[in-house]
């Protein structure tokens, strides 16, 4: 069984207790070493009002990281099963 335990992380300039399982420990705190690195950069290129802001914005840039892979990931899958019943069809014929 997973073992669950209580971290607490700073992400712009406050503090968060959060549970994770033990196992995903080090990814998590690697997020958020990746978060701190993102906001730090975007507080460089942007003017901002507070750091909120500027979680916001890595916010967006993290979400449409994500849309877009998983988009990949849905043509690539369409592409696979397009091949796969190529195959099919050009074995199906040998018989």
């Amino acid at each position: 069984m997973t073992e669950d335990i209580l971290i607490s992380v700073e992400i712009a300039d406050r503090i968060y207790k959060v549970r994770v399982k033990r196992e995903e420990e080090d990814v998590f705190r690697k997020a958020v070493e990746a978060v701190k690195l993102n906001i730090k950069d975007y507080a460089k290129m942007y003017a901002y009002k507070d750091k909120q802001d500027l979680l916001a914005m890595v916010l967006l840039q993290y979400v449409t990281s994500y849309i877009k892979i998983k988009e990949e990931n849905i043509f690539s899958d369409k592409q696979l099963v397009a091949k796969l019943e190529e195959i099919d069809s050009i074995l199906c014929k040998e018989e």
